[in-house]
C-alpha cells in the first residue's frame, strides 16, 4: 500500500537558476536552493521514489490536466522569462500509472482530469525548478500536476488532492507532495520594477504582512483559520495561479480536518515583489 510520506510548499523563482551563475544574484538564493535539499534529503529518508508537483506554471482553462508520461527529457527555456531560464536541460522518468490513477479518481469525484502521455507535452517550471534542485539529493519519478486553474473553484482543486491522496494510497508508490508556486504574487509593475530593487524587495506591505500571518498559522497548526481565509487571500494578495496548488495540497492533508504544525526549512524571501518560502508540512 503506497502512502504519501511528505509534503511541502516550495518556491521556484527562477533567480534560483541564476543564483549558481556568475552576475548580480549569485549565491543569493543559497537558502532557498538549501531548503529543497532539506526536503529531498527527508523524502529520500522516508522512502519517497515519486514526487508529485501540483504546479502554478501550467496554465489550463477547462479540466484539469495531468502529464503522466514515462519520461521527460528536454531542454527548456521559459517563454515568460527567456532572459533567466534558457536552455535547461532536464531528463526525469515518470510514474504514469498513478498520474493515471490520480486522474481517474478525481474525474469520479466530480472534477473531469485528464492525464496526457505525450513527449511533446513539456515540463513548466513550477516543476523543472524545484526539481533541479531536490535530484540532486534524490532520484524520484515525477507526475505534474497543472495548478494555475483559470476557471476552477478551490473546492475542486481540494477533489483534485483529494484524489491524489487516494490514488497513492492505492499504489504501492510512497510520495513526497510538493505545491509549487508562492504566497502573495504581486509582481511589481516593469516601469517600478528596477527604481524599487525589485529582485529583493516586496511590492506590498500588506502583503508581506499577510504572508507572515499565514507562515505563523501553518508553523502553529492552524490549518483550519487558514483555510477559511484561503479564497481572500488567493484574491487579494495576488496568490499565484490563484492558489490552487495549496487547495490541493489541502484536499490530499485532510483539508481543515489536518493539524500538523508546519516546519519553515526557508526563511520568507522576497523575489521580484512577490512572497516566496519553502514548507515543510508533515504528514499525519
Amino acid at each position: 500500500m503506497g502512502e504519501i510520506v511528505l509534503a511541502a510548499k516550495c518556491t521556484h523563482v527562477p533567480t534560483m537558476l541564476m543564483s549558481e551563475q556568475d552576475g548580480p544574484v549569485k549565491g543569493k538564493r543559497q537558502p532557498a536552493i538549501d531548503g529543497q535539499y532539506e526536503i529531498a534529503r527527508r523524502a529520500k529518508h522516508l522512502g519517497a521514489d515519486t514526487v508529485v508537483i501540483c504546479d502554478t506554471h501550467w496554465v489550463i482553462n477547462a479540466g484539469f490536466h495531468i502529464n503522466a508520461n514515462h519520461r521527460f527529457k528536454g531542454l527548456f527555456t521559459s517563454n515568460e522569462f527567456p532572459q533567466f531560464i534558457q536552455d535547461m536541460p532536464y531528463e526525469y522518468a515518470g510514474n504514469p500509472d498513478l498520474g493515471d490513477a490520480i486522474a481517474q479518481i478525481a474525474s469520479d469525484k466530480g472534477a473531469y482530469t485528464l492525464a496526457h502521455h505525450l513527449d511533446s507535452l513539456e515540463l513548466e517550471y513550477g516543476t523543472l525548478v524545484p526539481m533541479r534542485f531536490m535530484s540532486r539529493q534524490h532520484s524520484m519519478k515525477v507526475v505534474s500536476v497543472a495548478a494555475w486553474a483559470t476557471v476552477h473553484d478551490h473546492q475542486e482543486s481540494r477533489l483534485v488532492g483529494q484524489a491524489i491522496r487516494e490514488a497513492v494510497e492505492a499504489s504501492d508508490s510512497k510520495v513526497l507532495l510538493v505545491a509549487s508556486g508562492s504566497l502573495s504574487h504581486k509582481i511589481w509593475a516593469n516601469k517600478d520594477y528596477a527604481a524599487n530593487n525589485g529582485t529583493f524587495t516586496i511590492s506590498s506591505e500588506f502583503n508581506r504582512q499577510v504572508d507572515l500571518r499565514v507562515l505563523e498559522l501553518w508553523q502553529n497548526g492552524d490549518h483550519a483559520t487558514f483555510l477559511k481565509m484561503l479564497g481572500e487571500y488567493a484574491e487579494f494578495c495576488c496568490g499565484e495561479g490563484s492558489m490552487h496548488d495549496t487547495a490541493m495540497l489541502y484536499g490530499a492533508l485532510g483539508w481543515d480536518a489536518y493539524d500538523g504544525k508546519c516546519e519553515v526549512v526557508t526563511d520568507y524571501f522576497p523575489s521580484s515583489g512577490t512572497g516566496q518560502t519553502n514548507v515543510i508540512f508533515p504528514v499525519t
